[in-house]
C-alpha cells in the first residue's frame, strides 16, 4: 500500500492491489509516496507497492511452538523468535480489530481470534509510521485501485502454522503496476519473485509477518 502526504485529493481512489491467499499488493501514484527514515534517509519515494503474500510452507519444524492453546479466559500473545523475527523490519504494522498490531506474533486461539481472522474480519489496516506526515499509509487509511480483492488467511486443517507476510516496496518512476491476463484469470499463476523482478522493485523498504494455523487445531 502506498501513499503520499500533504497532497490534495489526487491520491483519492488510486490503488492497485494483488491478493494471494491473504495477499495484497498496492501501488500508489508517484504523487502519493511515503518517505522512509531508514535505508533511504529522506529520499522521497516515487511511489510504493505493498505486497502481502502467504507462504505455502508452514513454520519450520525447528521453530519452537508457542503456548499450548489455552482453554482459559486469559489470552497470551507471543512474539516470533529466531529467523522468523528477523523478517520484521521497518515498523510496518498489520492491525486487526481487538488484536491491534499482529506483526511479528503468533495469532492465539483464545477469544476465537484465529477463527475470526479466517472467517469474519476483513482486510486489516496497514500502517507505515515512517511515511510522510499526513500520508494515508502513515494513518492506516490506504485508498487506491484494487487489482485483486483481499482474501482471508485460511490455513488447511492439521497443517501447522503458516506465515503471512507483508512487504513494502519503492515503486520505480513511470512504472505501471499491473497483472498479466494469465494472472488475472488465476492467482495460482502469480509468483512474487517474478513480480518483484518484472517491475524492478528491488529490496523491500519494510516487511513484517504473523503466523497462524487452522482455527480448530
Amino acid at each position: 500500500m502506498n501513499r503520499d502526504g500533504g497532497m490534495d485529493g489526487k491520491c483519492e481512489g488510486i490503488r492497485e492491489t494483488i491478493s494471494v491467499a491473504t495477499s495484497n499488493i498496492q501501488a500508489l501514484p508517484r504523487s502519493c509516496s511515503p518517505i522512509p527514515r531508514t535505508w533511504w534517509g529522506r529520499m522521497k519515494l516515487l511511489g510504493a507497492v505493498l505486497l502481502a503474500a502467504s507462504l505455502l510452507g508452514t513454520a519450520s519444524s525447528g521453530e519452537q511452538h508457542p503456548w499450548p492453546d489455552e482453554p482459559s479466559q486469559t489470552c497470551f500473545f507471543q512474539m516470533l523468535s529466531s529467523v522468523d523475527s528477523e523478517f520484521c523490519r521497518g515498523d510496518l504494522e498489520i492491525i486487526y480489530p481487538e488484536l491491534g498490531d499482529v506483526g511479528c506474533t503468533y495469532i492465539p486461539k483464545c477469544h476465537r481470534y484465529r477463527q475470526r481472522i479466517s472467517r469474519e474480519w476483513g482486510s486489516p489496516r496497514v500502517r507505515y509510521p515512517w511515511a510522510e506526515k499526513g500520508a494515508d499509509l502513515r494513518n492506516g487509511d490506504v485508498k487506491g485501485h484494487v487489482l485483486t480483492e483481499y482474501v482471508r488467511p485460511t490455513p488447511p486443517p492439521r497443517s501447522g502454522y503458516h506465515r503471512y507476510q507483508l512487504r513494502l516496496y519503492e515503486q520505480p518512476a513511470h512504472a505501471d503496476i499491473a497483472l498479466s491476463p494469465e494472472e488475472r484469470v488465476s492467482l495460482g499463476a502469480w509468483a512474487m519473485e517474478s513480480f518483484v523482478e518484472q517491475f524492478r522493485l528491488g529490496s523491500p523498504v519494510a516487511s513484517t509477518q504473523f503466523l497462524t494455523k487452522y482455527y480448530e487445531d
